[in-house]
């Protein structure tokens, strides 16, 4: 993969993650099309999609009408709950890869564990099928939390790329984010500026973007970044497209990110994977 704005992550299984990428929910598959071309022709090299988001067709569209090499762009998706066995996963990378019109995956995540039907296990085996095959260049999770983690791995002896969780300064996922890195797994963080961008709405938050010249947005994402998380902001607006990429030039004083840590706690970190999921 060539050079990306703000950097990329090393994966276990060799493959680079961009640190900033495009968010797609909750795009249709019309306004994917553009704004993933948009989001390309303004230096972004990763862009995220599910299943349950319906804007696959429109991914694949937007990242072909960008006139990229596909090579030199990092495309996630994510299955649904319907596909949680071996056989399942094959079937969902194949719908996947058909929708994005790919002849592989970049970052391929189970999207909820889903533990009332106790299949994420399974799920997990059939990902390091794919990923065995060349068909996926990494395998992950999403919204798992360490006893998942633990259990994955206690079972089947691999570990993810990936675990894509919520997290933003007032949910900070900071147990999460520990057993992450004690397994050596990449933690990447959606709606990274709260749910409704909520976040940007702060008086703290925009008054540390005034004294930083930049914008809210930048700052929460900086936060993101200075933690070693990968971040996947949302946005359709040119201009906003090219200020969330330019958040790696960001760099956020110590005091500025004692001030964004001490806000952790003040919501609570939901939705809950035990409880929610698809």
């Amino acid at each position: 993969m060539s050079v990306v704005a703000g950097g990329a992550m090393d994966l276990r299984r060799g493959a680079h993650l961009p640190r900033i990428g495009l968010g797609t929910w909750p795009m249709d598959d019309r306004e994917a099309e553009k704004v993933i071309a948009d989001a390309i022709a303004a230096g972004y090299r990763l862009i995220d999609t599910a299943e349950n988001y319906g804007n696959e067709r429109g991914v694949g569209l937007g990242v072909k009408a960008s006139g990229i090499d596909r090579e030199d762009v990092f495309i996630t998706s994510k299955f649904n709950r319907t596909w949680h066995s071996v056989a399942g996963v094959a079937e969902a990378f194949e719908k996947s890869a058909e929708r994005l019109g790919v002849d592989y995956i970049d970052l391929f995540l189970i999207h909820w564990p889903n533990p009332d039907q106790d299949q994420y296990v399974e799920a997990w085996k059939g990902l390091i099928a794919l990923h065995e095959q060349g068909l996926v260049r990494a395998i992950g999770t999403s919204n798992f939390t360490p006893a998942h983690l633990a259990r994955i791995f206690e079972e089947t002896g691999q570990l993810p790329d990936v675990n894509q969780v919520r997290i933003t300064p007032r949910a900070a996922q900071q147990g999460i984010r520990a057993a992450d890195a004690d397994y050596g797994i990449a933690t990447q963080s959606w709606s990274p500026l709260g749910q409704g961008n909520d976040m940007l709405m702060d008086p703290t938050i925009d008054d540390i973007a005034t004294r930083n010249v930049c914008t809210p947005a930048q700052v929460v994402l900086a936060w993101h970044l200075a933690h070693g998380l990968s971040v996947v902001p949302k946005s359709s607006d040119p201009t906003r497209l090219r200020e969330n990429l330019a958040s790696a030039d960001v760099h956020l004083s110590r005091a500025y990110m004692e001030i964004l840590d001490a806000m952790d706690g003040h919501e609570a970190a939901e939705p809950d994977p035990d409880v929610f999921g698809h």
